[in-house]
Order: C-alpha cells, then sequence, then structure tokens
C-alpha cells in the first residue's frame, strides 16, 4: 500500500529531522506518518477525506 503513494512535509518543515508529519493523497483516504520512521511497515493515521478537512479547519489561525 504505502509503496504507491506519495509521502510529503510541509513547507514549513525544516531539514533539522524535528519533530514532522509527513502526509500522502489517495482519493479515499489522508494517510499521515511520522518522518522518523518512514517504512513501509511503520504505524500511520488513516483519514477520510471529511475528516481531514474538519481537522485542518481547526489547525487554521483565526
Amino acid at each position: 500500500m504505502s509503496a504507491a503513494l506519495q509521502w510529503f512535509k510541509s513547507s514549513y518543515s525544516t531539514s533539522e529531522g524535528g519533530a514532522c508529519v509527513e502526509v500522502a493523497t489517495s482519493p479515499h483516504a489522508i494517510h499521515i506518518r511520522d518522518s522518523k520512521n518512514p517504512a513501509d511497515t511503520g504505524p500511520t493515521l488513516q483519514l477520510t477525506p471529511t475528516a481531514w478537512a474538519a481537522f485542518t479547519a481547526g489547525c487554521t489561525p483565526r
């Protein structure tokens, strides 16, 4: 599954190896993983696009 996904980090992430997450999208899910554990066997969180939209809306500064 993960081998076909295109993972990316936020443009706000630095190359210092801090606490970053990586995100990949597929037609029916948003996949999230820890950038320090990128192996295909590492844990991932999968959200529906609707749940992801609700999450990111809550992260937007007001």
